[in-house]
């Protein structure tokens, strides 16, 4: 089945009927709408919006249209409503033919044209230093959605995880690590200002402790601090993987901040930019001149203790990115990070890599719901509820959905409680329920010695309620580009939603196993094994099960 909107079919077939009429449209200007049932399948304002600048009643427009439009045989009628919107319907053969195509093959077959097309999505890269946050579940399931969408649409993707594991955090994990392994054997250290107070410390320094003894009890010099720098990472870096996993999401490519110093690529890079005049000296720093490029103030590159600023590998990094051939790289990162953007452009500029290489996703803040009350987390000091804990209580299929059906431009409130409900008010199952019940109705057309005879009897599926779900199949390509153009996969969500809540009524109000009406029953029992693909196509693309029974 080819990747083709009924929508843009339809919206050729009006700019050719203007055509016709010696209007040239821009199908950029007019919509092809799903009005209320009552007014058709689809709706058109072409009429209104052309009438104006050629002087014409819409009404009378879309009277010339629509006689043009009739004689067409991809539509049964084509009529006028309101001030002159041109409604249509769809010839039933045009229904049959897109439904018999979708049971005997494999939902929508996208051509391949960008395979050439390489891009890279960065997501999580979380600083090694705690446990994934509820934040990091969101751009979590985001990027993993959005990679398995954007692949489903040709483009080649490759999945990314940065470490940031050197710098001044790791220096104070180090600290704090050791201040936890000597708590471990009775011994009182603070923790370093602006270090970490977490409780998965202390469990990881007892099983340090074990490893290692006592040897470094109230001993600390730069051996000690390089040896629980590496110790605390090793844990870390093991504990995030172990979520992911938990989350089903495979990275193609880990890439280490560390590594980007003994490749000589972050020297490379100051280089680079010494070389364009873009960096100087001042009050012992060395700046990087983003104010050339954007309405910005300039950053400094190196501290004046002469460390890199982690402005400085990020640059190193994504000219590392540029350098492996990518046609585009999308970072997906917190809302509050949206300063970082411009002077990470001005870099890259200033590196001569074009300007939309560089893409930024943006998401909005998640926040926990419990028992009606909001929890409350912080996690410098310790107190926030870990990806893993919240995977443990609700489950994969409803974490996934519930990051997954929020537009990614608006603040998330996750709901504990409602995730963890086995009932309808549960979109997650609410929609599995609905795979659910095809599974069991086959299998009770087979207790009735009913098999489906695949290709047959469809011509009995032309009623408006039929001739409306199928329709509502057909619209599942402009999800996947809605998907890409948005960036978001809260699209898939509300748009399965609506098919099986279309799929329930429509349960509801027909037999579909009826012994003395075998080809009806046939007919049916074919349009629920074509929902069920559907159902089973959105909800792989969320990385959420298919389950037969509930």
């Amino acid at each position: 089945m080819k990747n083709t909107s009924v929508r843009n079919l339809i919206v050729n077939r009006l700019t050719s009927a203007m055509k016709s009429l010696g209007i040239s449209a821009d199908p950029s200007r007019f919509r092809v709408e799903i009005p209320e049932p009552q007014f058709g399948e689809f709706s058109s304002n072409i009429a209104m919006i052309y009438a104006k600048s050629l002087k014409k009643n819409p009404k009378a427009l879309a009277e010339e249209l629509s006689s043009i439009m009739a004689e067409d045989q991809m539509f049964s009628s084509v009529c006028i409503e309101g001030p002159g919107f041109v409604n249509m319907k769809l010839h039933e053969s045009i229904y049959r033919d897109f439904l018999r195509e979708l049971i005997f093959a494999a939902p929508f077959q996208w051509n391949g044209s960008q395979r050439q097309r390489k891009i890279q999505l960065e997501f999580v890269s979380a600083n090694p230093t705690g446990p994934l946050t509820v934040g990091h579940g969101r751009q979590a399931i985001l990027g993993d959605v959005l990679s398995k969408v954007m692949e489903k649409a040709g483009v080649h993707v490759t999945k990314e995880y940065y470490f940031n594991d050197s710098g001044k955090q790791m220096r104070l994990l180090a600290r704090s690590f050791w201040v936890r392994y000597n708590e471990v054997f009775g011994e009182i250290h603070e923790i370093p200002e602006g270090g970490y107070h977490g409780e998965y410390l202390l469990s990881m320094a007892q099983s340090l402790a074990e490893e290692i003894g006592t040897e470094y009890v109230d001993r600390w010099d730069d051996s000690v601090e390089v040896l629980f720098l590496q110790k605390a990472k090793e844990r870390m870096l093991e504990l995030i993987q172990n979520t992911l996993d938990q989350l089903c999401i495979q990275f193609d490519v880990f890439t280490s901040e560390a590594e980007l110093f003994t490749t000589g690529l972050v020297q490379n890079v100051f280089d680079r930019l010494k070389e364009a005049e873009m960096v100087y000296e001042k009050d012992g720093a060395v700046w990087l001149k983003v104010s050339r490029y954007a309405d910005e103030e300039d950053k400094v590159l190196i501290r004046s203790d002469g460390t890199p600023t982690y402005f400085f590998t990020d640059i190193a990094y994504h000219y590392q990115k540029f350098l492996r051939g990518f046609n585009q790289v999308f970072d997906i990162w917190g809302a509050d990070h949206h300063g970082h953007i411009p002077r990470m452009k001005a870099a890259l500029k200033a590196l001569n890599i074009p300007d939309d290489f560089f893409q930024v996703i943006l998401h909005q803040m998640v926040s926990l719901r419990k028992e009606g009350e909001m929890v409350k987390m912080s996690t410098r000091s310790g107190e926030f509820y870990t990806l893993g804990k919240l995977l443990d209580e609700v489950g994969l299929d409803s974490l996934r959905f519930f990051y997954a059906m929020v537009d990614k431009d608006a603040q998330m409130v996750f709901d504990i409680d409602l995730a963890k409900k086995q009932t309808n008010d549960n979109p997650v199952f609410y929609v599995q329920y609905a795979y659910a019940r095809i599974c069991r109705l086959m299998e009770h057309a087979q207790e009735k010695g009913m098999s489906v005879s695949l290709g047959k009897d469809l011509e009995r599926l032309n009623g408006d309620a039929e001739h409306m779900l199928i329709r509502d199949m057909m619209l599942f390509p402009e999800v996947i580009e809605d998907t890409i153009r948005l960036l978001s996969p809260h699209k898939i969500c509300g748009y399965v939603i609506a098919l099986v809540t279309k799929f329930h009524q429509y349960y509801t109000d027909h037999v579909f196993v009826d012994t003395a009406h075998k080809d009806r029953s046939n007919a049916r029992l074919q349009m629920a094994l074509a929902v069920k693909k559907m159902i089973a196509e959105c909800l792989t693309l969320l990385g959420v099960s298919t389950p037969e029974r509930m």
